[in-house]
C-alpha cells in the first residue's frame, strides 16, 4: 500500500481510506485496484487495466487474502508502536 493508493482512492470516491468498510465490496475492490495501480507505477510496471476488468479477474478468496494482509500490517504497526 502506498500513499499514492490512498490519494487515488480519495480522488475516485471522495472518501478517505479510513472510512472504508470491509462490508462494502465495491469500495474494497476499488481500493485494491488503487493499490495495484500505485504500486505498479512506483515499480515502473505498466498497469492499464480498468477497475471493471480488474474486478473481473478477482475471486472472493483473493479479496479475503487482501483483507488478511491489511489486518496483518495493522497488527504489526500496533505492535511496533507499543514497544
Amino acid at each position: 500500500m502506498t500513499m499514492g493508493a490512498m490519494v487515488r482512492y480519495k480522488r475516485e470516491t471522495g472518501k478517505d481510506v479510513s472510512e472504508l468498510k470491509v462490508e462494502d465490496v465495491t469500495s474494497l475492490l476499488l481500493f485494491l485496484w488503487c493499490c495495484v495501480c500505485s504500486a505498479s507505477k512506483a515499480d515502473g510496471v505498466q498497469f492499464d487495466m480498468s477497475f471493471e476488468d480488474f474486478a473481473d479477474f478477482l475471486e472472493p478468496q483473493d479479496v479475503q487474502n487482501a483483507i488478511n494482509l491489511f489486518n496483518d500490517q495493522d497488527d504489526e504497526k500496533k505492535t511496533r508502536n507499543q514497544k
